[in-house]
């Protein structure tokens, strides 16, 4: 389904004035990525994209055309590890985020923690 102009903006404007509501946009993409969701991966990379720096500022950090970051994180986009993850580490130097990776058992897991 295609976003409607004023959505995008929303997002764009709640991102630009939320930094914790930017950081959950590649949270989430990370996120479906470790759990082999990888359709959704690419769409919450793209609305990554467009509500943080742009496709033309990450494909410039990522050192991609700007059409190839487009197609790989469209509909029937296949990135190759390598540049997912240089897409990501783009949006992570352009937003001053940082993703980081916690290991936790599932035998201790508390569901009422928060793992940042």
């Amino acid at each position: 389904m295609p976003l409607t102009r004023r959505f995008i903006d929303t997002v764009q404007d709640r991102a630009k004035h939320d930094p914790a509501f930017k950081a959950a946009l590649l949270e989430e993409a990370l996120q479906a990525l470790f759990e082999g969701d990888l359709e959704g991966a690419r769409e919450l990379l793209r609305d990554c994209i467009n509500a943080t720096a742009g496709f033309q500022i990450v494909s410039d950090r990522a050192g991609l055309p700007i059409k190839s970051v487009m197609r790989m994180v469209g509909p029937n986009g296949n990135p190759t590890l390598e540049n997912f993850v240089s897409l990501v580490r783009a949006i992570q130097q352009e937003t001053n985020l940082e993703a980081r990776i916690f290991v936790v058992s599932q035998d201790n897991f508390n569901s009422d923690s928060v793992i940042s």
